[in-house]
């Protein structure tokens, strides 16, 4: 406190502080929640990513048996 600030002034500092400090609590769980969201998203992700790896055939298994054959015709 400033020696020459009214006590009034004071007051008000410290309730414009709390409501920042309130307004920032609130947008810090806000973007922890899209955090855990996003972290989600990316397992399920990589869940699908593997299950799909998995489905592939194994290279060389003679899925493409000429060398044209892995393109498309109008290629």
């Amino acid at each position: 406190m400033h020696p020459t600030e009214p006590h009034d002034a004071v007051d008000h500092r410290l309730t414009e502080l709390e409501i920042k400090a309130s307004f920032n609590e609130d947008l810090l769980d806000q973007l922890n929640q899209v955090v855990i969201r996003q972290q989600q998203q990316l397992d399920a992700l990589l869940r699908e990513v593997e299950r799909l790896r998995q489905q592939m055939p194994e290279a060389g298994s003679g899925v493409f048996s000429r060398a044209g054959d892995d393109l498309p015709p109008h290629y």
